[in-house]
């Protein structure tokens, strides 16, 4: 039951949108500053936040906080909180390996599952082979997303190689389109 409750609430911004950039306070936000870029729009008003010393777990039970892991890759970090029971989560993450696979040179994707049931529930989607370029690793009982603010899945969040946020999204994007290509630099 509780599940269910924290679902309906993460999911309960989403709804259609394009992608748009939206800055706090900036002559070129699309929107005044009092108001939150909606589903799809990337948001600059947490740029410059360091990644947080928050801790996830890999397969196997190893740990490291998102800022070690940030500071360790030494390149650009796109993290991506998703879930098994997210449908638009589910539906982007072959587009996130393709992206793996063309930016990983450059670019790191780190997905972060805030499936309840722990790995069991990540288990029976992210199965072995099935996406070669992503490792996923697990936020239980959620502590990242908390700290992060996440309203709904997913939320994907680019840092930079000096560990700061670059920006946000809540919702899913077409990871491979220009648009998403010239955000990502």
């Amino acid at each position: 039951m509780l599940r269910v409750v924290i679902g309906t609430l993460l999911l309960a911004g989403l709804a259609s949108g394009g992608l748009a950039v939206a800055t706090k306070g900036n002559a070129k936000s699309s929107q005044p500053a009092s108001k939150s870029p909606g589903l799809g729009q990337i948001d600059r008003s947490h740029a410059g936040e360091a990644a947080p010393a928050i801790g996830i777990e890999a397969k196997g039970g190893k740990t490291a906080t998102v800022a070690a892991f940030v500071a360790a890759a030494h390149k650009p970090v796109l993290v991506n909180l998703w879930a098994t029971w997210c449908v638009p989560c589910r539906a982007e993450m072959p587009a996130l390996d393709a992206l793996a696979k063309a930016q990983g040179a450059k670019l790191t994707v780190l997905p972060i599952s805030e499936d309840l049931e722990g790995w069991r529930g990540v288990d029976k989607f992210f199965a072995p082979g099935k996406f070669a370029n992503l490792t996923t690793w697990l936020d239980q009982p959620g502590n990242y997303a908390v700290k992060m603010g996440a309203t709904g899945l997913p939320l994907s969040i680019l840092y930079g190689a000096d560990g700061r946020e670059k920006w946000r999204v809540n919702g899913p994007l077409k990871w491979g389109s220009p648009e998403v290509a010239a955000a990502l630099g």
